[in-house]
């Protein structure tokens, strides 16, 4: 029965988008890469609104201390096994807002962090493709 449930896992991931602040380029092309012209339906990909349904959490933007209790309780109510990317230069090493007082982080300091997807802000493509590294993960279920 576990390998039929990590199948279907892995061929209908959900996923939900936490923007932490920032920008927004990269919820620009994080919706972008959700578009038809990208087509991730055909990895059986679907964003979802609720956390308890999502199996991989896509953050982008820096996480700030007033947002950071926000994140943590998406995170604990996805079910596990549940994969997080880190979207962009601010969600992987606090961006432009390095040195600001208000920022917490980098997100791998918060909570951890599978796929990093460089880039301000990066292009679908870049973040499809760590997408399809999570779906990798998945088979093996680490």
């Amino acid at each position: 029965m576990g390998r039929l449930v990590k199948y279907c896992r892995k061929k209908s991931p959900w996923i939900i988008h936490f923007g932490a602040g920032g920008c927004n380029g990269c919820s620009i092309e994080i919706l972008a890469s959700l578009t038809p012209k990208y087509d991730v339906e055909r990895f059986g990909i679907m964003e979802k609104g609720s956390p308890r349904h999502a199996d991989i959490l896509i953050v982008e933007g820096v996480v700030t201390k007033k947002v950071k209790d926000r994140l943590l309780t998406v995170y604990q109510q996805m079910p596990d096994p549940k994969y997080v990317m880190a979207v962009g230069s601010c969600a992987i090493s606090k961006g432009v807002f390095y040195d600001s007082y208000n920022s917490d982080g980098p997100l791998d300091k918060i909570i951890p962090v599978d796929v990093y997807v460089p880039g301000c802000p990066p292009k679908p493509e870049a973040i499809i493709a760590g997408v399809v590294k999570i779906l990798k993960r998945m088979e093996g279920c680490k």
